[in-house]
C-alpha cells in the first residue's frame, strides 16, 4: 500500500470514528434506548456520562449563578446563603441517601430485565421521600432563626435575613423530590431525562434570581429572599415535569400502569439501603457544618470568601459527579445482569477519565484562583479568602476524582455501608479534629482548615481504593 493510500484510508477511518461519536452524542441528548448490559463498556459509558455530565455542568452553572447574583447584596448575604446550605445539608444528607437506594434498587431490577418492579420500587421511593421532607419542613420554619444563631451568625444576619433560611426549608419537599426522581431516572439508565429535569430547575432560577433579588421590571425587590424564591419555582416546577414524564412518559420506568398505594414492605427495604447513604452524608455534610462554624470565627468576610471558594470548587466538582453517576448506574445494571467483572472495569474506566479531568482543572485553579474569585466580589478581605480558599482545595482534585467514583460505585451496589464507615474515618477522625487543631490551636486559622480537608478527603480516597478493589461489593443483594 502506498503512503498516499495509507493516508486517505486513516482519513477515511477517523472520518467514521467522528460520525460515530456525534451519533452517539446526539443519542445520549436525546435518550437511548441501549441495553447498557449488553452494548460495548466503553459505549455504554458514553451514552450515560454525556447527559449526566451536562446534568450536573447546569446544577453547576446554577450554584454559581446563585452565588453571583447574592454576592452583590453584602458579605452578610453571602454568609447567609453559606450557613444556610451548612444546615440544609441534613436535608440533602436524607434526600442524597433516599436517592442512592433508589438508583441501587431500580437499575437492579433494570439489569434484571424487570421494568414493573423497578417501577414499583420508584413510586415507594417518591412516596417516603414526601412524608419525610414534611416531617422536617414545619420546624425548619418555625426555628430557622435559632438555627442561625446556633451556627454562631452575626445579630444583623438573624434578624434581618433569617427569611432566607425559613424558605428554603419550607421548601424542602422540592429539593427531596428532585433528588428520588432523578435518582429513578439514572438508575433505569434514562440519564437525558435527569439532565433535562435539572436544565429546567436551574434554568429558571438563573433567570428569576436578579428578577426577584433586585425587583427588575414588574417584579418586587426581595433581597435575599428573592434568592430562595427563585430557587424553590425552578425546582417545583422541574419536579413537576419529572411527575408527568413518570406518569404520562413511555421510559424503562413508567407509573401509568402502578396503583398509587403505600407498600411498608417496599419502604422498609429503602429505608433500610438508604441508612447507610444517608449516614455517610451526615457524616460528610456535618462536617462541612462543623467547617463553617470553626471559620465563622474569622469574621463574616472570611465566612463569605470561603462560600465562594467553595461554589467555584462545586462548579468543577459537579461534572464529575455526572460521571460518578453513570459508574452507579453501570454497577447496578451489571450486577443485575449477573456480570461483576463488567461492572468493576466500568468503574476503573470511569475514575481514570475523571483523574484526568479534574488533575487538568485543578492547574487552572491554583495558578489563577483571583481571576475566579474576583467574578464574585470586590472586597479585599473576602477576595484573598476566597483566594486562599479555592487554591489549597485544589491541591487535593485529582484525590477527589477517583474517590468519588469509588464511592458512588459503593452506592450504586447496594452497599452504602461501606462509604458510611470511609466517611467516618475521613471526616471525623481526620477531618474535624485536625481543622480544630491547625485553625484553633496552632494558630493556622481558616487556612488549617483548607489543608484539612485536602488530607481528609487524601485519606478517603486510598481506604476507598483499597477496599473496592477487595471485591464484596460485587456479593450485595438488594
Amino acid at each position: 500500500m502506498t503512503k498516499q493510500n495509507r493516508t486517505i484510508l486513516l482519513q477515511k477511518i477517523n472520518t467514521k470514528r467522528l460520525s460515530t461519536i456525534w451519533n452517539d452524542f446526539k443519542e445520549a441528548l436525546a435518550g437511548s434506548s441501549q441495553d447498557y448490559t449488553q452494548i460495548p463498556l466503553g459505549r455504554a459509558v458514553f451514552l450515560l456520562a454525556i447527559p449526566m455530565v451536562l446534568e450536573m455542568v447546569m446544577e453547576s452553572v446554577f450554584a454559581v449563578a446563585d452565588i453571583y447574583f447574592v454576592g452583590r447584596l453584602g458579605a452578610d448575604a453571602v454568609a447567609t446563603v453559606g450557613i444556610t446550605e451548612s444546615v440544609l445539608t441534613i436535608i440533602y444528607a436524607i434526600a442524597f441517601g433516599l436517592s442512592m437506594a433508589t438508583t441501587a434498587l431500580v437499575s437492579r431490577r433494570i439489569g434484571e430485565k424487570n421494568k414493573t418492579e423497578a417501577s414499583k420500587e420508584g413510586m415507594q421511593a417518591i412516596i417516603a421521600g414526601s412524608l419525610i421532607s414534611l416531617i422536617i419542613a414545619i420546624p425548619g420554619v418555625i426555628f430557622a432563626k435559632d438555627l442561625l444563631q446556633l451556627m454562631g451568625t452575626s445579630s444583623a444576619i438573624i434578624n434581618e435575613l433569617s427569611t432566607y433560611t425559613s424558605i428554603m426549608f419550607g421548601g424542602n419537599l422540592v429539593i427531596m423530590l428532585l433528588f428520588i426522581n432523578n435518582a429513578i431516572f439514572r438508575g433505569a439508565g434514562d440519564a437525558a431525562i435527569a439532565m433535562r429535569v435539572l436544565w429546567i430547575a436551574n434554568g429558571l432560577n438563573i433567570i428569576l434570581d436578579p428578577l426577584l433579588i433586585f425587583g427588575i421590571g414588574p417584579f418586587p425587590e426581595l433581597g435575599i429572599a428573592g434568592a430562595a424564591i427563585a430557587t424553590n419555582i425552578g425546582r417545583g416546577i422541574a419536579v413537576a415535569y419529572q411527575l408527568y414524564v413518570l406518569w404520562k412518559g413511555n421510559g424503562r420506568v413508567s407509573f401509568s400502569s402502578i396503583p398509587l398505594t403505600i407498600d411498608w414492605q417496599r419502604i422498609a427495604k429503602l429505608i433500610k439501603i438508604s441508612l447507610g447513604g444517608i449516614a455517610q452524608s451526615l457524616i460528610a455534610t456535618s462536617s462541612w457544618i462543623f467547617l463553617v462554624r470553626i471559620i465563622s470565627n474569622f469574621g463574616s468576610e472570611v465566612l463569605a470568601g470561603y462560600t465562594i471558594g467553595i461554589r467555584i470548587i462545586l462548579f468543577s466538582l459537579l461534572p464529575s459527579w455526572g460521571l460518578s453517576n453513570a459508574a452507579a448506574t453501570l454497577v447496578g445494571q451489571n450486577l443485575g445482569a449477573q456480570e461483576p467483572g463488567r461492572a468493576e472495569k466500568a468503574v476503573w474506566g470511569v475514575a481514570r477519565i475523571n483523574l484526568v479531568f479534574l488533575g487538568g482543572l485543578s492547574i487552572l485553579f491554583i495558578v489563577y484562583p483571583h481571576w475566579f474569585v474576583g467574578l464574585f466580589t470586590t472586597d479585599e478581605t473576602v477576595l484573598n479568602a476566597g483566594i486562599q480558599c479555592l487554591r489549597i482545595i485544589s491541591y487535593g482534585f485529582a484525590f477527589y476524582g477517583i474517590g468519588m467514583v469509588m464511592t458512588q460505585a459503593f452506592n450504586g451496589a447496594g452497599d452504602t455501608r461501606t462509604p458510611t464507615r470511609i466517611n467516618i474515618v475521613a471526616f471525623w477522625m481526620i477531618e474535624i479534629p485536625l481543622a480544630y487543631v491547625l485553625a484553633m490551636q496552632l494558630g493556622f486559622q481558616q487556612e488549617g482548615a483548607f489543608y484539612a480537608i485536602i488530607i481528609a478527603e487524601g485519606c478517603m480516597t486510598l481506604l476507598a481504593a483499597w477496599l473496592f478493589k477487595k471485591g464484596k461489593w460485587k456479593k450485595e443483594a438488594v
